[in-house]
């Protein structure tokens, strides 16, 4: 059955937990298909795990699109989220559209955006004009420069607010999902029952609609330290389609995150 965005919402509404993963050809998004992964996210992530990069930041809208097509053709029931890379949306409404557009004709159903409540206008732009939007808080990637460095966001007072705050705005803009980057769990909760749409976490607990990794992550494929919301599902399976298969087990069945993935 296809997945669309009723459906996240119909999910979301039933507790049905969303799983979510990054996936960046069409060999992998015909495998993660076959195993019930919901949505195939096509991160800019691409450029660390693939491209060897030290950020998100050199991605392109050309190699974005070249991974959203190559997704596209392999997935037939899942959700085909694709990122809007560094530099693609954030001059103008008008600029986010003209990209987010080549997106969708690339064959993506959705679209990433980072940032907060100042992305409203964007989001209500895209909207209006037929592009459904996956809005990316907390810690934001292409940030990275402007937080120092990959930290947990929203562990002060004054910070959990903002960040509710960015939540309540997108999700009144028309936003339909809002992921949530390496946030307290306790405030991932609190945004998913304050907001009417599906909340995605990452690093943010499990009291939220659906959860995503990064695929190299789950397979145990990672250069240096594990991040600590990671868990390598590859470890006891038996194939790639079986820890694959294993994560989308653990979100449904609410055993992942465990506490020791949480902020």
């Amino acid at each position: 059955m296809k997945i669309t965005v009723n459906t996240l919402q119909a999910m979301a509404a039933e507790g049905r937990k969303i799983s979510m993963l990054t996936c960046y050809d069409a060999s992998f998004a015909s495998l993660l298909d076959g195993a019930g992964v919901d949505i195939l996210l096509i991160g800019d992530s691409l450029g660390m795990v693939m491209q060897g990069r030290d950020s998100t930041l050199p991605v392109t809208m050309e190699q974005m699109e070249y991974h959203t097509r190559c997704v596209a053709q392999g997935s037939k029931n899942a959700m085909v989220l694709g990122d809007m890379p560094f530099g693609s949306y954030q001059e103008s409404p008008a600029q986010a559209f003209a990209n987010a557009a080549r997106l969708m004709q690339a064959g993506a159903h959705m679209v990433k955006i980072e940032g907060g409540a100042f992305m409203a206008e964007t989001v209500r732009f895209l909207v209006q004009r037929g592009v459904p939007v996956c809005a990316h808080i907390g810690l934001t990637p292409q940030f990275v420069n402007t937080f120092g460095g990959y930290k947990v966001q929203g562990k002060s007072e004054s910070d959990a607010e903002r960040i509710m705050a960015d939540a309540r705005a997108l999700a009144d803009a028309g936003a339909s999902m809002v992921l949530m980057e390496c946030v307290p769990a306790a405030l991932a909760k609190k945004i998913t029952e304050a907001i009417s749409v599906p909340t995605i976490g990452i690093g943010a607990g499990l009291n939220v609609s659906g959860q995503v990794l990064v695929l190299y992550d789950v397979l145990g494929v990672y250069p240096g330290k594990k991040a600590r919301f990671v868990k390598d599902f590859m470890a006891e399976a038996q194939s790639i389609q079986g820890a694959v298969s294993a994560y989308v087990a653990a979100v449904k069945a609410q055993t992942f995150p465990a506490p020791e993935h949480c902020f």
